[in-house]
C-alpha cells in the first residue's frame, strides 16, 4: 500500500458500496422494524424455522455474509497469525477475562432494578463473536488471516467455556457478592452445533473455494476475477441478514421504547470500551494497524446469535432476556459500523505492517471492499 493510499481521505479510498454502508444499514434496520411492526404474524412466520435456535433465515443470511470473505483468506499465510503470541494471549484475555467481567458489572451497575435485561446482556457478554466481526474487519482493512485464527480460538474456547462461565457470572460471582443469582441451563452439544454451522459451513466453503479456484486458474485470476464478482454477497447478506433480524423483533423494540434505551446504555459503554481498549493495548504492545484492529474488533464484537438462541432456549421467546439479545445486534451493527471509519482514520497513527501483510490485490489496495 503505498505512502498517497494511506494519506487520501478516507472516503476516497471506498467503494460506493462501503461509502455509504452506514445508510444502506440504518435503511436495513428501519426497514426491518417497519416489517416487524406492520405486517401482522411476520416475526412468527420468520421464527418457525430455526437452525440451533436461530431463525433460519437469519442463519442464511450470516452464511452468505462470511463466506466471501473467508474466501478472500490467504491460508497458506496462517502460521504468521499463530506464531504471534502476543496477538493470540491478548485475544484469549480480552475475550474471555475482560469482556465478560466487564458486561457483568455494566449489567448490575445500570440495570440493577431489571433482572430479566441483566441476565440477557450478561449472556450476550459470554458470547464472543465468531459471525460479524469478519465483516466489520475487512472493512477497516484488518488482518483477515489474524481474523480467521482468532474467530477459530474464540469458537473452540466457546464450546469449552461458555457453559462454565455463564455458571460463573450468573450463579456463583453473585452468590459471592451477595447479589441475586440465576441459573442457565445449555448444553455444550448446543454450543458446538451453532459453531459448526454459523463459522464451520463458511470456513470451510471459502477454504475449498480458494484451494480449488487456485489450482484450476490459478492465483492471479482468483484474486483479480472471482473475488471482485463474489465479495459484494457479504454486503448483501448483512444486509439481508439485518432486515430480517430487525423485523423478528420489530414490534418489541418499537413497543418498548424505554426499556430499550436502558439495555442501550451498558451496551453502548461496553462496546466503546472494549474496542477503543484493545486498540490502544494493541498499539502498545507494538502490534502494526491490520492486527491491532483485528484485536478490537474481535474483543468488542459479540455472537449474538448465540446469545438469542441461549436465551430464548432458556428463558422462552417473550422474555426480557431473549429482548436483550435482541438489542445487542440494534446497538452493535451501527456503533461498529462507525468505528470501522474510526479506525480507518487512525490507521496511520499506527506501525506501519510488513510487505507480507500490506499485500492486497488490485482491486482492494486501499480500500474497505466487503
Amino acid at each position: 500500500m503505498t505512502a498517497e493510499s494511506m494519506t487520501a481521505p478516507v472516503a476516497a479510498r471506498l467503494s460506493f458500496l462501503d461509502r455509504f454502508l452506514a445508510v444502506w444499514i440504518l435503511l436495513a434496520m428501519a426497514a426491518g422494524l417497519g416489517l416487524g411492526r406492520l405486517v401482522p404474524g411476520l416475526g412468527d412466520a420468520l421464527a418457525k424455522v430455526t437452525v440451533t435456535g436461530v431463525s433460519l433465515p437469519i442463519a442464511l443470511g450470516l452464511l452468505v455474509m462470511m463466506y466471501p470473505v473467508l474466501a478472500k483468506v490467504r491460508y497458506d499465510r496462517l502460521d504468521t497469525v499463530t506464531r504471534d503470541r502476543r496477538l493470540l494471549i491478548l485475544s484469549l484475555v480480552l475475550n474471555w477475562v475482560l469482556g465478560p467481567a466487564i458486561m457483568f458489572a455494566l449489567a448490575w451497575l445500570l440495570l440493577p432494578d431489571l433482572p430479566e435485561y441483566r441476565t440477557g446482556l450478561i449472556i450476550v457478554g459470554l458470547a464472543r463473536c465468531i459471525a460479524m466481526v469478519i465483516i466489520w474487519n475487512d472493512l477497516a482493512c484488518g488482518d483477515r488471516e489474524a481474523a480467521a485464527v482468532l474467530v477459530a480460538l474464540n469458537s473452540v474456547f466457546q464450546v469449552i467455556a461458555f457453559s462454565a462461565l455463564g455458571w460463573f457470572y450468573l450463579t456463583v460471582l453473585p452468590g459471592w457478592l451477595g447479589l441475586e443469582q440465576t441459573g442457565l441451563d445449555v448444553s455444550v452439544w448446543e454450543i458446538a452445533r451453532s459453531v459448526l454451522i454459523f463459522l464451520g459451513i463458511p470456513l470451510a466453503a471459502g477454504f475449498l473455494t480458494r484451494r480449488l479456484g487456485e489450482k484450476a486458474k490459478g492465483r492471479a485470476w482468483y484474486e483479480t476475477r472471482l473475488i471482485p464478482r463474489i465479495g459484494p454477497f457479504a454486503l448483501y447478506g448483512l444486509l439481508f441478514t439485518i432486515v430480517v433480524l430487525f423485523a423478528l423483533q420489530g414490534d418489541a423494540i418499537t413497543s418498548q421504547p424505554m426499556d430499550v434505551a436502558r439495555i442501550a446504555l451498558p451496551l453502548l459503554i461496553y462496546f466503546a470500551v472494549m474496542w477503543a481498549g484493545s486498540m490502544a493495548l494493541g498499539k502498545a504492545v507494538g502490534l502494526d494497524y491490520p492486527r491491532s484492529t483485528t484485536l478490537a474488533f474481535t474483543a468488542a464484537g459479540n455472537n449474538f446469535e448465540l446469545a438469542i438462541a441461549v436465551a430464548i432456549a432458556t428463558f422462552g421467546a417473550s422474555s426480557g432476556q431473549a429482548l436483550a439479545g435482541v438489542v445487542g445486534p440494534l446497538i452493535e451493527v451501527p456503533v461498529l459500523i462507525g468505528l470501522v471509519h474510526v479506525a480507518l482514520a487512525a490507521r496511520r497513527h499506527f506501525p506501519q505492517p510488513t510487505a507480507a501483510a500490506t499485500e492486497r490485490t488490485p482491486d482492494e489496495e486501499g480500500t474497505a471492499h466487503v
